[in-house]
């Protein structure tokens, strides 16, 4: 394998990181300049936000389905075709967020009281809703523009446009919130007006790639479709995810107030090293995929030239240019597919890829068992709170490693465009956990360290254990390739 390679991984993963950490930073913005206004004003920024993040997580398949038919495409070197199908996934996500959009908006006041807000906290929550929902379809293009870049191996741009993009939400929810005093919806319609420029931006970049190649930016009826025969295995995978996910959250609930404080903050530190690992997993996607592209041109070629073998040498070049000219343009200048070039080897890629993730997931374990008391204090002043929460990463701290695994398995299957057999494995996955956390929640043990050790140990052992083993063992055959 090429040198180069870690730094190909990390060229990929570092600005992956940096868009997935300032994807937060609106929360975190509008939460702080909210919680000036009042309690109530907050308490209905969290509710509200909660729904709107839910939705949006859910649509992440469309950010995962485009850059892996993007990626493969483009490595094979046909880069129209790998404009396309990132323009159709954007074409998609857009119906997709207007659909969504005018949901939100018209139910904001019946998904509010159906979560159980009081009066004064559901006025604003239903406010900020309503305020922020037509920016869903900004949201969800944001997510498929991005997986198209991605797919031709760019994570730096949508990591410097949503960079700033947190700095221009800052600076409208100042003006907005204080500015024209519009409270807590203020705060809403600084979110969406900032999420559809961020989307303008980010197609706007997708957008010049297609004029250059001469590709139309219309949507294509056929390619729309094909845009959603991709994205459902992989959102029927995310739906698996937030069930285990949601029914964490009831046991840890089940458990006591104590324990389901501890949660939160295990649960935000866990979110923060899943950040580093799905950096990485971007980066298996974008160069799994490229890779099995450039694998499928060879092939093709090897194919191509069979034929030609048996046709005059006249006929034969004169195919072969047309074929080079119009099926399989260059993609990568410095190492253009040709007839005579030799196949990716996936076996090297897939080890390096493993080991990153392993060493990945060490590292981070080694941080939190060597942090478990301190991080807690940074969350919590309460005594009791710290000392469960550190009980509980402490062990996932000795599980991070296999976390590490999972997470690079998962995105090497989703940069092959195994959808289908991710969502298989996510309900199978759900069958041995569910039993487990929900007989957790009903049966506490002696001390909430214990009840919350137990249930994290669940989670981080036999829900991705689960996990590691259905996509290792599908990892480990040919069929993906």
């Amino acid at each position: 394998m090429e040198p180069s390679l870690n730094k190909q991984i990390l060229s990929l993963a570092i600005p992956a990181l940096g868009a997935l950490i300032a994807e937060p930073l609106f929360v975190i913005i509008d939460s702080a300049m909210v919680g000036h206004l009042g309690r109530t004003e907050l308490a209905g920024l969290s509710l509200a936000s909660t729904i709107l993040t839910t939705i949006v997580g859910l649509c992440v398949f469309l950010a995962y389905a485009t850059t892996a038919t993007t990626a493969r495409l483009a490595g094979a070197g046909r880069t129209r075709e790998a404009l396309r199908a990132g323009i159709d996934g954007i074409w998609l996500a857009l119906s997709l967020g207007v659909v969504l959009a005018t949901g939100a908006w018209l139910s904001a006041n019946w998904l509010v009281h159906a979560l159980g807000a009081t009066t004064d906290v559901a006025t604003n929550a239903v406010a900020y809703l309503q305020a922020s929902a037509p920016g869903l379809p900004g949201m969800l293009t944001v997510l498929a523009a991005t997986g198209t870049l991605r797919g031709l191996l760019d994570t730096r741009s949508p990591f410097i446009v949503a960079t700033i993009g947190a700095g221009v939400n800052a600076g409208l929810n100042a003006f907005l919130i204080y500015g024209l005093h519009l409270g807590v919806a203020g705060s809403g319609y600084g979110t969406a007006l900032t999420q559809t420029l961020m989307a303008v931006v980010l197609c706007g970049l997708v957008a010049n790639g297609a004029h250059h190649h001469e590709v139309s930016i219309h949507p294509h009826r056929s390619g729309l479709g094909n845009a959603i025969v991709a994205g459902t295995p992989l959102l029927i995978r995310t739906v698996s995810l937030r069930i285990a996910m949601m029914t964490t959250v009831w046991a840890a609930t089940a458990l006591g107030a104590t324990a389901l404080a501890a949660h939160q903050v295990v649960n935000s530190i866990w979110g923060f090293t899943a950040f580093a690992l799905d950096a990485l997993a971007i980066a298996a996607q974008a160069l799994i995929g490229t890779h099995l592209g450039k694998k499928d041109a060879h092939e093709a070629k090897l194919s191509e030239n069979d034929v030609l073998n048996g046709q005059s040498s006249r006929s034969a070049a004169a195919q072969l240019v047309t074929e080079e000219d119009t099926s399989f343009p260059s993609f990568d200048p410095h190492q253009p597919t040709t007839p005579h070039s030799q196949p990716p080897n996936i076996d090297a890629l897939l080890r390096r890829f493993v080991m990153w993730g392993l060493g990945a997931g060490i590292a981070l374990g080694l941080i939190l068992a060597l942090f478990s008391s301190l991080l807690p204090r940074v969350f919590t002043p309460n005594n009791d709170v710290a000392h469960v929460a550190s009980v509980s990463l402490l062990i996932i701290a000795v599980l991070m490693p296999l976390a590490g695994i999972v997470f690079l398995f998962d995105g090497l299957l989703i940069g092959a465009g195994d959808g289908h057999y991710l969502a298989i494995a996510g309900v199978i996955t759900l069958i041995p956990y569910l039993p487990i956390a929900i007989w957790i929640g009903l049966h506490p043990a002696s001390t909430p360290a214990m009840s919350l050790g137990l249930l994290w140990l669940a989670f981080a052992g036999v829900f991705m254990g689960m996990r590691a083993l259905t996509t290792g063992l599908r990892v480990r055959a040919d069929a993906w390739r």
